[in-house]
C-alpha cells in the first residue's frame, strides 16, 4: 500500500504561489543565542541540566510550587524562590525573543532590512538594545542623520571607505544644487554619519565596552538640582539631603541607594549621571581605530574613520550604555526590593496561629473610639462594640470591657498597630496593671493591621460579614490575625500588606506577580483542608484560581463533603492538568470523609429506592435486577476515603507509599501516629533512603529519586495536625509597656523585627517607634546558623544612639532610635 501523501503545514497550503514568496514579511528570525544557556549565565549557580527542566516545566503549565515539592528529581532540589527567579530570568528573554521578531517584521515589511541589522537584532539580549536598533525605523519616528544621508545615496562611499579606503573618492557625489551633497564637507559629514552607525550597531564593538566596563567599572554621581528663578524647592528636597553631591562606584551601590536616587531624579530634585573612567574610553576608542580604520588608507579617510568612531562613541554608543547600566541598576534593586518584601511577607503569612482562644480585637481610634470585636477560637463574631480612650464615664466603660471579656472567657486581646495604637496600648496595660480583668489572666499583642481598613469596605467583606458596619469589619480581620494569619492575609491585596520599602517605586506588576506567587507558595506549602476552607484562601492554592476555587465550593455545598481527593476530577473546569498540580496540597481527614462517605452512600441508597417507587406509581412495568448489575451499580456509586489524602503525598506517588507501608508491616490506617513512626525508624535504621528508593524502582511503575522517597517518608510519619508554621516564632505577648521617656543609651530590650529592608532591620521595642538596626550592627556570629534575620525574629538590642527630632506642623515629634545586636532568641 502506498504511503499516504502527507498534508503541508496549516497556513502552507499556497507554499508554492509567487505571491508567498515575494512577501519578505512571511520571513522569520531566530536568535542567535539559546534560551536555557543566557538563563544559567544569569543563575550561574544553578546545573544547566536543572534549569533546562525548569523552563520546559514551566512551558508544560506546571505551578512553582509544584516543581518545588514534587520535581525535585528534575530540578536538582531547587527550592521556589530559586525557581522563580529561573522563570523570571526566562520570561524576560522571551520578551525580548516577541520584541525583536515584531521588530524583524516590521523593518521587513518597510523594505529597510539589512543584513548587518538583521545580525545585531539576533544578537540582542535586552529590550533596550532592541529599542536603539528599531529607533531609526520607527513609524512617524525623526529620521537619523544616518538614514537622512542613506536616503541621498552616500552609503555605497561609507563602505568603501571602510572596506576599500583606497578607492574612496567622495567628489563623485558632490551635487551643488541639492541640500546635503553641496559641498565636499556635507558630504564627508553624510558618510561619517553612516560609518558612526555603523560601529554603533556592531556587535563586537557592544560586547567590547561593555567588558571594558565590567573590568573596570563605572561611577554614579547624583547632584542637586537648582530650582528656577521664581520657583520654589521640592517640598522633599530634604529627604534627598544624602544624594545633593553624592558619588558612588557602580559596583558599591546599593539597591535601596538606586531607588532612592531615581525617585529624585523623577522628582526633579536630583541629577543624575553615568561617568565612565578615561582608561575605559580610551582604550574602547583605540580598539575601534584597530578594527576600523586601516593601515593602508589614505590620511584623509583614516582622519574621517576616526571621526566617524569619536562620533560613534560619543552621540550612539555612550547613552546606549548609560542607558543599559541604569536599566540594569534599576531592573536589579526593583528585582532586590520585591524580594526583601516577598520575604517579609513570607515570614509574615508563616506567622504560627494561635489556636484555641477567644481573641478580641481592637482597631484603635481618637475620633470615632476603638472598635471591638470578640472571635470564638474557630473565629465566629461573638461581640462588636466601640470605646474611647478618654470617655465620659470611665468606670462605666472599664467594667462593660471586664464583662465582655469575663462573659466570654477571653484572656487573649489583639491591638492593631495604627492610629492611637500606642494610647490603646497604654489604656489596657494600666487596666491590666489595676486588676481590672481578674481573676482572668489578660495578655495583649499588637497585631500589623496593614491593608485591614482597605479590605473592610471591599465587596469580599461585605459578602462575608453583609450586617456588620464596615468599621467593625477591620476589628474582626485584626482578632483573627492573631487567631490564623495566614487564613485572613490571603483576603488582602499583598501590596496593601506594609513590610518592604519603596514598593511604590517599583513595577505594579512584577511587584504584584511576585507577591502573588509568595502567597501561592505559603498557601500551598502550609495546604488546605478541603472541606471546611473558603474560596478565599483555596484560590490561592497551586494550579487553582478564583473560579476554579468557586466551583469546588460550589461542588461541596451541592453534593456535600468530598470523601477522597479523586472526587476533585467531577468538578466542573477541574480537569487532568489542574489536578495534577492542585491536589497534592489539598488534605481530607478521615474523621470528615468518614462521615461524608457514609452519607452519600446513604443518599445513592435512598435515590435508588425513590426510583424504583417512582416507576411502580407510575404502572410501568420493572424487571426486578440481576445481582450482577447490582454490584456492578454499587461498585459505581460507592466511594472510600484514603488515608494518604491526610498527606502531602501526592497521589501519583501513592503506590510507592503503599509499598513503603508493605516493607514496614504497617496499615494505611496507622498513618501519622506512633506506631508508624516507631516502624519507620527501625527500618531506616537497616537500609538507607537511597537504598529504599533504589529497590522500589523494579516494584513499581515508576522511578523513585531519593526527594520523592524522603517526601513520602515525612508525609507517613507526620502526625495529622502537622503546621509547617509551627518553627517561625510565635506573636509577642505582654502586659505592660515601656515608656519611650525610659530610654537611655545602653539600655538592653527585648524587641521582634517588624520590618526587613537592604541596609537593616527595624525592631518594635514596645515603645511606639521602631528601632533601627543597621547592617553594620548586626554580626553574623550571633545569627542562628547564619541565616539573616527575618519578620517575627526576637531579639535582645541594646540602645546605641536616641534622637529626638522636631515634628512638622501638626505632626507629633518623632524619635531616631540606634540599636546593636545582642542577642537572636
Amino acid at each position: 500500500m502506498p504511503p499516504k501523501k502527507s498534508k503541508p503545514p496549516l497556513g502552507d497550503e499556497k507554499a508554492g504561489s509567487s505571491s508567498s514568496k515575494a512577501d519578505p514579511s512571511n520571513e522569520f528570525i531566530t536568535m542567535a543565542w539559546n534560551l536555557t544557556d543566557m538563563v544559567v549565565q544569569k543563575i550561574c549557580e544553578e546545573e544547566p541540566w536543572a534549569v533546562a527542566n525548569v523552563l520546559k516545566l514551566l512551558d508544560d503549565g506546571c505551578s512553582i510550587p509544584f516543581i518545588s515539592r514534587y520535581r525535585k528529581e528534575m530540578t536538582n532540589g531547587m527550592q521556589a524562590e530559586k525557581i522563580r527567579d529561573v522563570a523570571a530570568a526566562g520570561e524576560e528573554l522571551k520578551t525580548v525573543e516577541v520584541k525583536v521578531a515584531a521588530v524583524f517584521k516590521q523593518v521587513t515589511k518597510s523594505g529597510k532590512m539589512t543584513g548587518g541589522l538583521k545580525g545585531a537584532l539576533r544578537n540582542a539580549r535586552t529590550i533596550e538594545e532592541v529599542e536603539h536598533l528599531y529607533a531609526p525605523y520607527k513609524t512617524g519616528s525623526k529620521t537619523t542623520l544616518a538614514e537622512r544621508a542613506r536616503k541621498l545615496g552616500l552609503e555605497p562611499a561609507a563602505k568603501v571607505a571602510l572596506d576599500e579606503p583606497w578607492k574612496f573618492n567622495l567628489n563623485n557625489f558632490v551635487k551643488p544644487s541639492q541640500k546635503g551633497l553641496a559641498s565636499y564637507a556635507e558630504v564627508e559629514k553624510g558618510c561619517q554619519h553612516i560609518i558612526a552607525d555603523i560601529i554603533s550597531k556592531d556587535k563586537d564593538c557592544l560586547d567590547k565596552i561593555r567588558n571594558l566596563i565590567k573590568l573596570n567599572g563605572a561611577t554614579i554621581t547624583s547632584t542637586k538640582v537648582k530650582p528656577k528663578k521664581g520657583t520654589e524647592e521640592h517640598p522633599d528636597t530634604a529627604k534627598f539631603a544624602n544624594y545633593s553631591a553624592y558619588r558612588i562606584s557602580l559596583n558599591s551601590i546599593r539597591p535601596h541607594q538606586v531607588l532612592a536616587i531615581n525617585r529624585g531624579e523623577n522628582l526633579k530634585i536630583l541629577s543624575v549621571k553615568v561617568v565612565l573612567p578615561d582608561n575605559t574610553v580610551n582604550n574602547f576608542k583605540r580598539w575601534c581605530e584597530l578594527r576600523w580604520v586601516k593601515s593602508s588608507a589614505p590620511g584623509a579617510v583614516q582622519g574621517l574613520v576616526k571621526t566617524s568612531i569619536e562620533d560613534a562613541y560619543n552621540r550612539l554608543i555612550f547613552p546606549l550604555v548609560v542607558r543599559e547600566i541604569r536599566s540594569e541598576l534599576t531592573k536589579n534593586a526593583e528585582r532586590a526590593s520585591i524580594d526583601v518584601f516577598g520575604q517579609n511577607l513570607q515570614r509574615l503569612l508563616l506567622t504560627p496561629p494561635i489556636r484555641g482562644k477567644t481573641v478580641m480585637g481592637v482597631d484603635p481610634g481618637f475620633k470615632h473610639g476603638c472598635k471591638l470585636a470578640v472571635t470564638s477560637p474557630t473565629g465566629n463574631i461573638l461581640y462588636t462594640g466601640f470605646m474611647f480612650l478618654q470617655p465620659n464615664n470611665a468606670y462605666a466603660q472599664r467594667n462593660m470591657i471586664a464583662d465582655v471579656l469575663h462573659q466570654h472567657r477571653c484572656e487573649t486581646i489583639a491591638i492593631g498597630n495604627g492610629t492611637a495604637c500606642r494610647e490603646t496600648e497604654t489604656y489596657f496595660a494600666d487596666l491590666i496593671k489595676n486588676g481590672a480583668f481578674a481573676p482572668l489572666d489578660v495578655m495583649y499583642c499588637i497585631v500589623d493591621e496593614s491593608g485591614a481598613s482597605i479590605w473592610s469596605v471591599s465587596p469580599d467583606a461585605a459578602k462575608e460579614m453583609p450586617d456588620l458596619d464596615p468599621n467593625l469589619r477591620s476589628a474582626v480581620s485584626i482578632a483573627r490575625r492573631l487567631q490564623d494569619p495566614l487564613v485572613e492575609l490571603v483576603k488582602i491585596e499583598p501590596k496593601h500588606i506594609g513590610v518592604g520599602m519603596y514598593q511604590h517605586d517599583v513595577s505594579e506588576k512584577c511587584l504584584k506577580d511576585a507577591l502573588d506567587g509568595v502567597v501561592e507558595d505559603c498557601v500551598s506549602f502550609v495546604g488546605v483542608d478541603l472541606n471546611v476552607c473558603s474560596a478565599t484562601i483555596l484560590r490561592r492554592i497551586s494550579g487553582l484560581d478564583v473560579g476554579k476555587a468557586k466551583k469546588i465550593i460550589d461542588h461541596r455545598d451541592k453534593n456535600g463533603q468530598f470523601i477522597n481527593r479523586e472526587q476533585l476530577l467531577l468538578v466542573k473546569g477541574i480537569g487532568p492538568k489542574t489536578y495534577e498540580q492542585c491536589v497534592g496540597f489539598v488534605r481530607i481527614f478521615t474523621q470528615s470523609s468518614t462521615l461524608a462517605s457514609s452519607s452519600h452512600n446513604a443518599d445513592n441508597d435512598t435515590k435508588d429506592e425513590a426510583s424504583s417507587e417512582t416507576l411502580t406509581k407510575t404502572g410501568r412495568k420493572r424487571k426486578a435486577p440481576s445481582s450482577k448489575s447490582k454490584t456492578t451499580k454499587k461498585a459505581k456509586t460507592e466511594v472510600k476515603p484514603n488515608p494518604l489524602d491526610m498527606t502531602c503525598i501526592h497521589p501519583e506517588s501513592y503506590h510507592i507509599a503503599e509499598e513503603v507501608l508493605n516493607k514496614t508491616g504497617s496499615e494505611v490506617t496507622e498513618i501519622g501516629h506512633l506506631s508508624i513512626r516507631s516502624k519507620m525508624q527501625r527500618l531506616l535504621q537497616t537500609t538507607s533512603v537511597q537504598e529504599l528508593a533504589a529497590s522500589l524502582i523494579g516494584s513499581t511503575d515508576t522511578q523513585c529519586g531519593v526527594p520523592t522517597m524522603q517526601l513520602i517518608l515525612d508525609g507517613l510519619q507526620q502526625p495529622m495536625d502537622h503546621d509547617i508554621r509551627a518553627e517561625y516564632e510565635k506573636p509577642l505577648f505582654k502586659k505592660s509597656l515601656v515608656s519611650i521617656d525610659d530610654l537611655r543609651r545602653g539600655v538592653t530590650l527585648t524587641g521582634r523585627v517588624k520590618n526587613v529592608v537592604h541596609f537593616g532591620a527595624f525592631v518594635d521595642i514596645g515603645v511606639g517607634e521602631s528601632g533601627l538596626l543597621h547592617t553594620s550592627r548586626i554580626h553574623q556570629r550571633l545569627l542562628r546558623r547564619g541565616q539573616p534575620l527575618g519578620l517575627g525574629d526576637k531579639l535582645e538590642v541594646k540602645i546605641i544612639n536616641i534622637e529626638r527630632l522636631r515634628g512638622q506642623k501638626g505632626q507629633k515629634p518623632k524619635t531616631k532610635i540606634g540599636l546593636d545586636l545582642v542577642a537572636v532568641l
